[in-house]
């Protein structure tokens, strides 16, 4: 016999009737009262439905190099459309699309410049190589129940990303998502650095380091601090090659292995920066227990990644990371309390999560082991 239903969940069942209704649609579009929110809403259900062609026009001008062409100031749609070897109509079609989606700005004269968005995308290339990277995404989600239910055939995703599949990752194999990797480092290393003090440390291991965009940033701040890399072979040593053109060499060690091996020790202060949630609750926790054992007494974890749950922000943890590491084979998005519980299981003595700037993008727990 089923539960009775609560008081609360027969009203949400009456009220759901009710908005699905055709005839109170309209009549809530047409009432002063409730014009706005429904107005608002039908846009709302509109942009889910519409939001694979609004990054397509993003994936567009990405591709045509229009935010670059336009950063030198506005240019007529004549002069747009010969500088992106398009005919005219269509350079107004993707203009006005641009537009629409505040990427560009209409001026008078039939001229087009940077809206805050598309100047905002020209110092952040790491979004640009994002936008390129989710045609193997959106490939995979082609069949989304599939993906959901395990039946889907094997995903890009899962051969881009070769260890998320348990694949040994020769130097061919990591050299696609090194850049990737390092261009969405680099756009959060600064919101890391700014929210955690790393003036105590005496030497810093980033475990899981890629090719060395975090920890560039962290040597450009603190000069003498000692600085290590540790990730798989292949990766370490395309790791150690991009940081010596970068005159870091004698800065940054880098050392390849694997953490189900164990972790070097002698660093007082390891960074997992968007790594955990890249991995499966049981490695997951393998992986903090390894930073654990590998810290000395008192040693510190600095945790660094997009959460699910984040307020404001729920659709980015929750439906974007959600899918992707869905697709991509391993890993999910989780609540900071679920990594607080994990960080204790692994046997952190206190966890504490640090404020950032763009939540959306990273949140901070630093965790600590007891000095004793």
């Amino acid at each position: 016999m089923a539960p009775r239903a609560s008081l609360r969940d027969r009203w949400l069942g009456w009220r759901n009737r009710v908005v699905a209704s055709p005839r109170f649609q309209r009549w809530a579009a047409g009432f002063p009262l409730t014009r706005g929110i429904a107005r608002k809403n039908t846009r709302a259900l509109f942009d889910l439905c519409a939001g694979f062609v609004y990054t397509q026009v993003l994936t567009a001008c990405i591709r045509l190099d229009l935010f670059r062409i336009l950063a030198e100031g506005p240019l007529t749609l004549d002069m747009l459309a010969r500088r992106l070897d398009l005919p005219v109509e269509k350079t107004r079609c993707l203009m006005r699309a641009a537009a629409s989606l505040d990427l560009v700005r209409a001026l008078p004269g039939d001229r087009f410049g940077l809206a805050d968005l598309g100047a905002a995308l020209t110092g952040n290339p790491g979004i640009a190589a994002m936008v390129e990277h989710h045609a193997l995404l959106y490939a995979d989600l082609a069949d989304p129940v599939a993906l959901l239910r395990g039946t889907a055939e094997p995903t890009r995703l899962a051969r881009y990303w070769p260890y998320a599949a348990g694949e040994t990752a020769d130097a061919a194999s990591v050299a696609p998502y090194g850049g990737l990797m390092g261009s969405s480092q680099a756009l959060i290393a600064d919101d890391v650095l700014d929210a955690c003090d790393l003036s105590r440390s005496r030497h810093l291991m980033d475990v899981g380091g890629g090719e060395g965009a975090f920890l560039q940033a962290v040597a450009a701040r603190h000069d003498a601090l000692p600085l290590t890399l540790f990730d798989l072979p292949a990766v370490a040593g395309r790791a150690a090659e991009r940081l010596a053109q970068a005159g870091l060499a004698e800065r940054i060690t880098c050392r390849g292995g694997s953490f189900h091996d164990g972790l070097p020790a002698g660093a007082d202060t390891m960074s997992l920066v968007r790594i955990v949630h890249d991995h499966d609750d049981g490695p997951a926790l393998a992986l903090l227990k390894a930073v654990h054992a590998a810290l000395p007494p008192g040693g510190t974890l600095i945790l660094a990644e997009p959460m699910a749950g984040t307020p404001g922000a729920e659709p980015v943890g929750d439906a974007y990371f959600g899918f992707y590491l869905l697709a991509m084979g391993s890993g999910r998005p989780r609540r900071a309390e679920e990594l607080h519980a994990m960080l204790r299981r692994a046997g952190f003595a206190t966890t504490r999560e640090h404020r950032t700037r763009r939540p959306l993008l990273t949140r901070l727990i630093v965790a600590q082991k007891d000095a004793r």
